[in-house]
C-alpha cells in the first residue's frame, strides 16, 4: 500500500528562551497547521509517533493531548538528530503495512542555550551512547575543551582536507549558500546573509569550523500527516506527495573499522540509506530536483553530497564551489537554509525538512521556490547512529 504526505506544518524555529512557550504549545501550533493543510481533523488520526530528545518520558502524550483527547496510541521516539525522520518512517510503515489509513508524525524540541554536550547525562562521556564514536576521535585527534559534536565533525573536516585537498573556503561556501537561502524563509531562525569571507572571519568553534558553519540550538516543532491512497481518495485530498522510497540504516563495522571520523560521523550510514531508498523508489540522484540534507556542520553537507552519489569521493568541495547545489545549478540543496541557518530543534528537524519539500513539490515555497520541482530527497542523520533518506514524488 502506498503512503502519501497529505499535510505539513511547522513553527518558526527560535533561539532558546526568546519566546514564551512550552513544548506542547509549539507541538499544537505545528500539529494544527499540518491537520489544516491536509484538510482533516484530529479524530481522523489513528496513531501518533512523537519525536523529541530533551523532554521527559511521555512528553509525546502531553503534546498530542493539545490536539485532542481521542485515546489513540502515542509513541515516544528518540533517535538523536534523526528523530524527526524516524517518526515519519514509523508513520509510513503503519500506513504501508495496512495498520492505519491516517497517521500524524509530530516532532518538537525545547532546548537550552549553548552548544550540545556529548550525549550523556551529567557530561560523563564514558557512559554516553556515543562513547565508541568519541573514542575513535580521541584516539586519532585527542579530546579538547570544545563542544564534543563540533570536535568530531571538525576532525572529519580536517581528515577530508588532508585526504582530498578540500579547502576552508569550500567549507565556508556551504554555510554562505545556506545562509543566503534562509533569507527567504520566514520559518528560519536566522535570515542574515553572509559571504564566504564573513564565514571564515567568524569565531572559530573548533578548527576549521567557525560559528557560522555550525547549526544552533533551537526551539520549534514540525508535523506531517501521512495517509493511505484509499484514505486520500475517500476524502478527495489534494496536494499529495508520495513517499516513493525510504530507508533507515544504523552503524555497521564500516563506521569504526577505518578509525576515520569521516566514517564515524556517518558517511557509510548515509550512503547505505541512500542506495536503499533509491532502489525502493526506482529513482536515482539524477532524478532528484531539490534536496534537504543534514548540514549540522558545513562539512556534513559535503560528506552527504558524496554519500548521496552527487559526486565522487573528494569532489564535494569543488561541487559546492561550482554552484551546482544552489539556484541555477543541477540541484538546489537546503532551500530552507538548512540546519545551519533555519535552526536545529532535534526532534523537529526531519519533519521540517519534509515540510519544505512538500511545499517545494506543490510550488508553494514562495521566493525560495525551485522551478519545476517534482522530486525531492530528505536526509536526516543522528550520531550514535541512524540515517534516514526519504525520496518524495509529487502526485
Amino acid at each position: 500500500m502506498k503512503a502519501y504526505v497529505a499535510g505539513v506544518g511547522m513553527t518558526r524555529f527560535e533561539k532558546p528562551e526568546t519566546r514564551e512557550w512550552q513544548y506542547w504549545d509549539m507541538a499544537r501550533e505545528a500539529g494544527d497547521a499540518a491537520l489544516a493543510d491536509a484538510g482533516i481533523a484530529y479524530p481522523d488520526v489513528e496513531q501518533v509517533p512523537v519525536g523529541y530528545c530533551f523532554q521527559p518520558s511521555t512528553a509525546g502524550q502531553r503534546a498530542a493531548y493539545e490536539l485532542g483527547l481521542t485515546g489513540v496510541p502515542v509513541y515516544n521516539v528518540n533517535n538523536n538528530c534523526a528523530t524527526g525522520a524516524t517518526t515519519l518512517m514509523l508513520a509510513r510503515q503503519l500506513v504501508e503495512g495496512g495498520a492505519c489509513d491516517c497517521v500524524l508524525a509530530l516532532g518538537f524540541e525545547k532546548m537550552r542555550k549553548g552548544s550540545l554536550g556529548g550525549g550523556s547525562d551529567g557530561g560523563d562521556l564514558a557512559t554516553s551512547p556515543v562513547a565508541r564514536h568519541y573514542g575513535i576521535m580521541a584516539a586519532r585527534h585527542g579530546f579538547a575543551a570544545a563542544p564534543p559534536t563540533a570536535q568530531i565533525f571538525a576532525a572529519a573536516a580536517r581528515e577530508h582536507m588532508e585526504t582530498y585537498g578540500t579547502t576552508e573556503a569550500q567549507l565556508a561556501a556551504v554555510a554562505a549558500k545556506n545562509h543566503r537561502h534562509s533569507a527567504h524563509n520566514p520559518y528560519a531562525q536566522f535570515r542574515d546573509v553572509y559571504e564566504v569571507a564573513d564565514i571564515l572571519a567568524a569565531r572559530t568553534v573548533h578548527r576549521p569550523l567557525t560559528k557560522l558553519q555550525c547549526s544552533p540550538t533551537s526551539d520549534g516543532a514540525a508535523a506531517a500527516v501521512v495517509v493511505s491512497e484509499r484514505f486520500a481518495q475517500q476524502r478527495s485530498l489534494t496536494g499529495l506527495a508520495e513517499i516513493a522510497g525510504q530507508a533507515m540504516t544504523t552503524d555497521t563495522e564500516e563506521s569504526f573499522a577505518s578509525g576515520s571520523c569521516v566514517d564515524v560521523v556517518g558517511l557509510p550510514l548515509s550512503r547505505a540509506a541512500a542506495r536503499q531508498a533509491y532502489e525502493r523508489a526506482g529513482l536515482g540522484i539524477e532524478d532528484v530536483d531539490v534536496i534537504e540534507l543534514h548540514d549540522c556542520f558545513s562539512v556534513n553537507e559535503l560528506l552527504t553530497y558524496e554519500a548521496l552519489g552527487m559526486c565522487a569521493p573528494g569532489e564535494s568541495g569543488a561541487l559546492v564551489e561550482s554552484g551546482a547545489t544552489t539556484y541555477g545549478g543541477r540541484w538546489v540543496v537546503n532551500p530552507s537554509g538548512g540546519l545551519i541557518s533555519k535552526g536545529h530543534p532535534l526532534g523537529a528537524t526531519g519533519l521540517a525538512q519534509m515540510a519544505e519539500l512538500v511545499w517545494q513539490l506543490r510550488g508553494e515555497a514562495g521566493a525560495r521556490q525551485v522551478p519545476g520541482a517534482r522530486t525531492g530527497l530528505a536526509h536526516n542523520i543522528g550520531l550514535g547512529g541512524a540515517a534516514v533518506v526519504t525520496v518524495l514524488r509529487a502526485v
